[in-house]
């Protein structure tokens, strides 16, 4: 059979969450949250889910490709919800395999939101961490795993972890798994799995290497894609400021002040840029995190937790690192150094402006930079025009107040902005209780 040529129809007339079918304690979980609307990932991989496909789907981070699985996953085994304490009566029956640790915790978080209102129980296991805490929880048993494949691999080597049982199997961003040399492990695991089983591709794009993946793990799939975007968000601002390369640190600092940004994503190139800007801002009094692939998995985690504190104002990343971290009403993305591929420019801007709130995206380019930027104009469609760097925020000085009675005027009073409140829902640490997060895995 020939792989992913068999096109799914979409479901047009699917308006809501409630059109496609779906239990009503898991529409209640999703309620909760104010999502009644499906995007077109959801609405075309929904009803095949639930009607037992394999599935190829193309879609990108932020299309809501999560509960484009995870949702009808978790209807299909409600048969099998129960609140029994034995392990044995929680087999895992669900697997998703995810290329990276931050991606494999925020769909976790996904799984657990929606899953708040039944008794399945779920759990995560990913590498750089000790692996005693994740045994105890493989050990009580788990319907749902979520895993990266190196420590699943562990946990199966160990004995710790049986998938005689999985019904239901989840290749989350297929291509970044090839791309990072999984193709290995994912067969090892492959050879684990029961062959009669129902596996879900998701890849951002459908290249050879892809179908030949697909191949191997899926049987006569149905193919859904959703239109790759080469255009911005319609909500996101785009500023481009013309500055020196020497220049580009006190540029972002006038930036940040100027506009009073709370928080921001701040892209760099590569890891040893990212860790140069990560020190200089720390210097110049900015409370900033740096994440990127040679950071040990505790640093990443604990500059995670400070930005979704509200600790860190920026944090600072290359797009690697990035990817995976799915960042709610973010409110500003600032590229220190433009990427090589106008692609890259697209999902990185793509992470602020979403669901429906405005965004700003700052781009700092240089002069050896002014060939990227064309690159990235010509793929969007739109010219970047150049703007001066914003006017430094005059301080505001209170009118001496005079007291009845009294000559001589009470001293000014002392003003300053008050940073505003955290506005980012960033990955949470693994854990078993439910504790909302992004419905839609945008």
């Amino acid at each position: 059979m020939e792989v992913g040529t068999e096109h799914a129809p979409a479901l047009e007339a699917a308006t809501t969450f409630a059109d496609l079918g779906l239990d009503a304690k898991i529409l209640a979980a999703l309620d909760g949250m104010g999502y009644k609307i499906p995007t077109p990932i959801q609405k075309q991989a929904i009803p095949l889910v639930l009607a037992g496909r394999d599935l190829m789907a193309q879609a990108q981070t932020g299309t809501g490709k999560t509960a484009a699985f995870a949702l009808p996953l978790l209807q299909k085994m409600i048969p099998h919800a129960n609140a029994s304490a034995s392990p044995a009566r929680h087999p895992v029956r669900a697997l998703v395999l995810a290329p990276t640790r931050e991606l494999a915790i925020q769909v976790h978080e996904s799984v657990v939101t929606y899953n708040k209102n039944l008794p399945l129980r779920s759990t995560v296991v990913f590498g750089g961490v000790d692996m005693k805490p994740q045994e105890a929880d493989l050990k009580a048993g788990v319907e749902i795993l979520v895993a990266t494949p190196g420590r699943l691999l562990d946990h199966a080597g160990s004995k710790v972890v049986h998938l005689a049982n999985v019904q239901f199997l989840v290749l989350d961003e297929a291509d970044r798994m090839l791309d990072m040399g999984f193709l290995p492990d994912l067969k090892r695991i492959l050879n684990l799995l029961p062959s009669k089983r129902q596996t879900l591709l998701f890849s951002a794009t459908f290249d050879d290497n892809i179908v030949g993946l697909a191949r191997s793990f899926l049987q006569n799939p149905l193919k859904v894609e959703v239109a790759r975007r080469n255009t911005a968000a319609e909500l996101v601002e785009q500023v481009v400021h013309k500055v020196k390369e020497d220049d580009k640190l006190d540029a972002l600092v006038q930036v940040i002040k100027a506009r009073d940004i709370s928080q921001a994503l701040v892209f760099t190139r590569t890891k040893i840029a990212a860790d140069k800007l990560g020190r200089r801002l720390l210097k110049r009094g900015i409370q900033a995190a740096t994440i990127h692939g040679d950071k040990a998995q505790l640093e990443r985690l604990a500059a995670l937790d400070g930005f979704k504190q509200g600790k860190m104002q920026l944090l600072v990343a290359t797009d690697i690192a990035a990817r995976g971290l799915d960042i709610v009403e973010l409110p500003c993305v600032v590229n220190f150094e433009l990427p090589y591929s106008p692609e890259d420019y697209v999902h990185r801007i793509g992470r602020t402006g979403r669901a429906g709130a405005s965004g700003l995206a700052v781009s700092l380019v240089s002069h050896e930079e002014e060939r990227l930027l064309a690159g990235i104009e010509r793929f969007i469609k739109r010219d970047l025009k150049p703007v001066p760097l914003p006017e430094p925020a005059p301080v505001q000085v209170a009118a001496p107040a005079v007291v009845p009675g009294k000559d001589a005027p009470i001293a000014p009073a002392r003003t300053g902005r008050r940073r505003a409140e955290p506005v980012c829902a960033l990955l949470m640490p693994p854990a078993r209780p439910a504790e909302p997060a992004p419905p839609s895995g945008q």
